[in-house]
């Protein structure tokens, strides 16, 4: 299912200009649509879009600005993708190097590590990142030649990227605990290799398990939270696609285009089931005894 919804993302542009015909911000408030032989309104009158026509224009019917929905749910599962693998990636990456440094040195860094830990643990994580995305977006990000617009997609995925370290640094700082005081490891300190040799080249090695387990998982979370700041308005802004956004826009006309609101909806339930489901074979498959266990 996952795979399915990445080639469908890929095949977003393809869909778009041979089938759809448009673009995912092409407004057509006053345009016009043949179904089944009849001339209908992209948008009536009285403001309600069309609804799905079944048919390779506005297969999903319309929003409010009478931009094609299922062009747009397409370019929106690209968007969702791309900020939820890279905000993973960055998430991996940080979590990975904090971990390994307060587990294995311990002691002040430790203390700086899990206290900094303690206090994002403590802020829920949809507030900080509504406090992030708001304030990132009004000014941009600006640092020395680095230069981010306040609409750009990398605001939210550096936002989710760090606010998620804490669900991975944490649990890899227990394993490093554990994994320092192994016979391999005082081994390789008897023979003088260094901290970072240590860590990366003897520890690193043993909890790429736990990381392959938890990547996943972070991936669903990031592409829920995602989709939560867009809907706030703190994510991806208008006119880029998400389902975030998409199913904000579908809540003010759910009741006479409830598809508006059902198709995001629906891709974004699909998503985060399917890399559920990853995730639980991946732990299933690294660890045997998990199922035992189940079973018993």
């Amino acid at each position: 299912m996952f795979v399915l919804l990445v080639v469908m993302a890929l095949c977003a542009p393809l869909y778009a200009k041979h089938v759809a015909h448009t673009t995912p911000d092409r407004n057509n408030i006053t345009g016009k649509v043949t179904v089944g032989g009849e001339q209908r309104d992209v948008v009536s009158l009285d403001g309600i879009p069309i609804g799905p026509t079944w048919q390779g224009e506005y297969l999903l019917g319309a929003d409010q600005n009478g931009r094609d929905v299922a062009v747009r749910l397409l370019y929106g599962a690209r968007n969702s993708m791309f900020i939820a693998l890279t905000a993973t990636a960055i998430t991996t990456i940080l979590g990975i190097i904090l971990g390994l440094l307060a587990g294995y040195y311990r002691g002040v860094v430790d203390w700086i590590i899990s206290r900094s830990m303690d206090v994002l643990w403590a802020i829920p994580v949809l507030l900080l990142g509504v406090a992030l995305g708001v304030s990132l977006a009004l000014g941009g990000v600006k640092l020395g030649p680095l230069e981010l617009s306040g609409d750009s997609l990398w605001i939210p995925t550096l936002i989710i990227g760090v606010v998620g370290v804490v669900y991975l640094a944490r649990p890899l700082r227990g394993e490093v605990l554990r994994l320092r005081e192994q016979e391999f490891v005082e081994a390789a300190r008897a023979q003088g290799a260094s901290g970072p040799r240590i860590m990366f080249g003897e520890i690193f090695p043993n909890i790429i398990a736990t990381v392959l387990v938890f990547f996943p998982l972070l991936v669903a979370n990031a592409v829920l939270l995602e989709a939560a700041l867009s809907f706030l308005g703190a994510g991806v802004r208008d006119p880029d696609p998400s389902w975030g956004t998409m199913i904000g826009e579908g809540e003010k006309v759910i009741i006479t285009q409830p598809a508006l609101t059902i198709a995001p909806g629906l891709m974004l339930v699909l998503t985060v089931l399917s890399l559920n489901v990853v995730g639980e074979a991946v732990r299933e498959a690294i660890d045997p005894r998990a199922r035992v266990r189940l079973e018993q």
